[in-house]
C-alpha cells in the first residue's frame, strides 16, 4: 500500500512538472500507460507465475527509462520501483535493474546538469536504501509468518495435550468406578445371589424365612452402596451448598446401618467448589464412612466439612473400636476401601489423607484437598 501511494504520488507530480515544461501528450499518455501497468500488476502480481511477474517489472522499468529519457523529472519515480523490484523479483535480477536504472540516472543528471559526486550518488544511494527497506520487509514478513506458524503449532500441541488429559482423566475415572463397583456393588451382588440360591435348596420354612431376612438386608445395603457411588458421581447441585446433602445423607446411612448416632456440620460459608474438589471429597467420605459401617462398631459419628486457609478439610470421627494404625493391613479389593488407595486418590489432586486411631479410643480420618472455587478449574 504504501509503495502504491508512494509510486502514484511521485509520478503524478513529476508528470505534473513535464507538463508546465511544456511536455508534449505523448509523454503524459506514455506516464498513464505507466500507471495502468502498476496498478494492474499490484492488483494481480500474486497471482501470476514468476515469469509474469518478471515481465512485469520489467515492462514498466522499460517505460520509466523512455519517461526518464525523455523528461528528468520522472527520475524520482525509479525509487518506489526499484522497491517493488527488491520485493518480487530474486534479488540479483533486482540489483541488476537498479543499476541500469542507475546508470540512466546518471546518464540523464550528466547532461542536464553535469558531472558532480552528487550525480552518481543521489541514485545509487537511493537504489540501496529502496532495495534494502524492501529486503527488510521480507524479512519480517517472513519472521511473522514463521512465528504465526509456531504459534499455530504450540496452539495445537496444547489443544492435544488438553485432548490427551481429558483421556487419561476418563480412564482413570473409568479403574476408579470399577473399583468401587467391585468393592461395594459386585460383593453385595454375590452375596445375595448365594444367599438365593441356599434358600432354593432350603427345605425348611424357618429357614428359609431367615435366608429371605437376610437377602432383603443385603440387598438394601447394596441399595445404600449404589447410592453412593451415584452421589459421588454426579453430586444433585454443584457447590458447598450440593455436596452438602449427600455428606449428610451418606453420614446418615452409615449411621443407621450400625444403630450409631450422626452429627453433620457443613461450612455455610464455603464457597462453591470446583467439580474435581466435590468428587474427591464425596470419594473420601464415601470410603471413610465405608470403614466405619464395616469396621467400627461406633455409637457416635460426626462428618464435619471447613475451609481451612487455601485448603478445604473433610473430618470424620467415630467412638467405635479403633485400630493401631501402625500395623493395620490393607484390606484386598474384594474386601473393602484401603486407606492407601484413598490416599492416592486424594494425592492426584494435591490432597492429603491422616489417619489417628488407637484400639478402644475410635478413629479420626481427615482429608484435605487444595481450595478451588468453581470456574477455575475442573
Amino acid at each position: 500500500m504504501g509503495q502504491s501511494v508512494l509510486f502514484g504520488g511521485l509520478l503524478l507530480i513529476a508528470t505534473g512538472l513535464a507538463a508546465a515544461r511544456g511536455a508534449g501528450w505523448s509523454l503524459i499518455s506514455l506516464a498513464v500507460v505507466l500507471m495502468a501497468v502498476f496498478v494492474c500488476g499490484m492488483v494481480w502480481h500474486r497471482r501470476l507465475a514468476p515469469a509474469l511477474v518478471a515481465a512485469w517489472v520489467g515492462l514498466m522499468f522499460a517505460l520509466l527509462l523512455v519517461l526518464m529519457w525523455l523528461a528528468p523529472e520522472f527520475l524520482w519515480v525509479a525509487f518506489p520501483l526499484w522497491m517493488v523490484a527488491a520485493a518480487t523479483l530474486p534479488l540479483l535480477v533486482a540489483l541488476l535493474l537498479a543499476a541500469v536504472t542507475v546508470a540512466m540516472s546518471v546518464t540523464v543528471l550528466v547532461l542536464a546538469d553535469g558531472h558532480s559526486i552528487g550525480t552518481v550518488l543521489g541514485p545509487v544511494t537511493g537504489a540501496l536504501v529502496a532495495i534494502g527497506i524492501a529486503r527488510g520487509v521480507i524479512m519480517l514478513e517472513r519472521e511473522m509468518q514463521e512465528n504465526q506458524r509456531l504459534l499455530r503449532e504450540l496452539v495445537g500441541a496444547q489443544h492435544e495435550t488438553a485432548r490427551l488429559q481429558r483421556e487419561a482423566g476418563v480412564l482413570e475415572e473409568r479403574a476408579r468406578l470399577a473399583h468401587d463397583i467391585h468393592d461395594t456393588l459386585a460383593q453385595g451382588f454375590s452375596s445375595v445371589v448365594l444367599l438365593a440360591r441356599a434358600a432354593t435348596r432350603e427345605p425348611e420354612q424357618e429357614r428359609k424365612d431367615e435366608y429371605l431376612h437376610q437377602i432383603e438386608q443385603s440387598a438394601a445395603t447394596n441399595l445404600a452402596d449404589a447410592r453412593r457411588v451415584v452421589y459421588a458421581l454426579a453430586p444433585e447441585n454443584p457447590g458447598a451448598g450440593g455436596i452438602a446433602e449427600p455428606l449428610t445423607r451418606l453420614t446418615e446411612e452409615a449411621a443407621n446401618a450400625i444403630g450409631a448416632t450422626a452429627s453433620v456440620r457443613i461450612d455455610p460459608q464455603l464457597p462453591r467448589l470446583a467439580t474435581t474438589s466435590e468428587v474427591a471429597l464425596l470419594h473420601g467420605a464415601q470410603g471413610a464412612l465405608a470403614n466405619v459401617r464395616q469396621h467400627s462398631g461406633a455409637t457416635r459419628l460426626a462428618l464435619e466439612l471447613v475451609r481451612s486457609g487455601d485448603e478445604v478439610r473433610l473430618d470424620v470421627v467415630d467412638d467405635g473400636k479403633g485400630f493401631d494404625p501402625a500395623n493395620r493391613r490393607e484390606r484386598s479389593r474384594g474386601g473393602g476401601y484401603g486407606l492407601t488407595a484413598l490416599r492416592e486418590r486424594l494425592a492426584l489432586l494435591g490432597g492429603t489423607l491422616e489417619v489417628e486411631s488407637e484400639p478402644g479410643g475410635g478413629t479420626a480420618v481427615s482429608l484435605s484437598v487444595p481450595l478451588r472455587v468453581a470456574g477455575e478449574g475442573s
